[in-house]
């Protein structure tokens, strides 16, 4: 699996994720009609153009699971049973279409779990970044990881000797 086990986390341990991704107007317009969400400043040119932002911006929620999204392949693929909460959320500044977006993930701490022998709670920080270094989205999140099976290694075929 590309995502990490829970023996691969360490408390402090920091992750830049690779993958950016840009949101166009057609990301906001569409996640905006499946959440049903009528917000005038994601959907409104004409509104929007008069409020403070001047333009249409995109919706909070799609900022937060885009971030959340761009995090899988490097960190839960395949590696978790599931997410357990979203804390501390906040947007300090406005993502527009056309803006990509970059995340970074910290490990702020974990713990075996008490009732799954196979699994371990960590609480990660993810700091969402537009492609000019403004933050856009800022927070945490705990998860339920899989434990590493018994049995399997963590280094990979290259990491060995022939």
């Amino acid at each position: 699996m590309p995502g990490k086990y829970y023996e691969d986390l360490e408390v402090g341990m920091k992750i830049q994720h690779p993958l950016g991704r840009t949101i166009t107007e057609a990301d906001n317009t569409l996640f905006c009609a499946i959440t049903m969400n009528t917000q005038p400043l994601h959907l409104n040119a004409d509104f929007a153009a008069r409020t403070i932002f001047g333009q249409r911006i995109v919706n909070g929620l799609l900022t937060l699971a885009l971030a959340t999204g761009l995090t899988v392949p490097d960190l839960t693929e395949g590696t978790i049973i599931a997410n357990l909460g979203y804390e501390n959320v906040r947007h300090p500044n406005p993502m527009y279409h056309g803006d990509t977006l970059y995340v970074e993930t910290e490990v702020l701490e974990k713990r075996p779990s008490r009732s799954r022998p196979n699994a371990g709670i960590v609480r990660l920080r993810h700091v969402g970044r537009k492609q000019d270094g403004t933050v856009v989205v800022e927070f945490e999140r705990v998860v339920l990881f899989l434990r590493r099976p018994q049995g399997t290694s963590t280094s990979s075929s290259e990491d060995s000797a022939p």
